[in-house]
């Protein structure tokens, strides 16, 4: 259990960092260092964070129950990943109209991801995990919000297929996780 809260301190730290920084151009680090060294050192950390998470998940699977997931929790589960791997994917794509409409798609993928999975998993693991994650996305959307930073402008161009690209890779995101992932991860194949 240590590594995996060692490891969601530091990747969240990092995160975190990122969202309370100072913006101000005389104060803001990222302008200091340049957005190279920024990005390489905010990576850098984020992925040591990261394999702790994996790693200390893992080893922290045997830490006890916290509650009974209900049953249905795990097909809400599969219902959410759809939309949060295909808003993880527009998160990423020029702006379209998914990400103009959602104006922050990985926050909100983030949120169904780890709003499915509490659903799912009543491990302690599991809830330090997913809850670590929710609360993040909760809390980053706030300060986003209170930035000023709204998404894409009213005035930005859609770009069509970057929708259609989101829906047909976060299509087969899932498809590749309920057939190919979900059976190695689980061990019990879905269909």
């Amino acid at each position: 259990m240590l590594y995996l809260i060692l490891g969601l301190v530091i990747f969240f730290g990092a995160h975190l960092f990122t969202t309370f920084r100072s913006r101000e151009p005389d104060r803001d680090i990222k302008t200091k260092l340049g957005y190279g060294p920024y990005m390489g050192l905010y990576s850098l950390v984020s992925l040591a964070g990261f394999v702790l998470i994996c790693w200390g998940f893992g080893a922290s699977r045997d830490a006890g129950i916290l509650y009974v997931a209900p049953g249905w929790g795990r097909h809400v589960n599969l219902a959410l990943m759809l939309p949060a791997l295909i808003l993880l994917v527009a998160s990423q794509m020029p702006t379209g109209a998914i990400k103009k409409a959602v104006k922050h798609p990985m926050l909100i993928a983030v949120k169904l991801w780890a709003f499915g999975h509490l659903l799912a998993n009543g491990e302690i693991n599991s809830v330090i995990l997913f809850g670590s994650f929710l609360a993040y996305a909760v809390i980053d959307r706030i300060v986003v919000k209170k930035r000023g930073d709204n998404g894409p402008g009213p005035d930005a161009k859609i770009a069509v297929a970057s929708d259609i690209g989101a829906v047909v890779v976060g299509l087969g995101l899932y498809m590749a996780i309920l057939l190919w992932l979900h059976p190695i991860l689980f061990g019990v194949a879905v269909m």
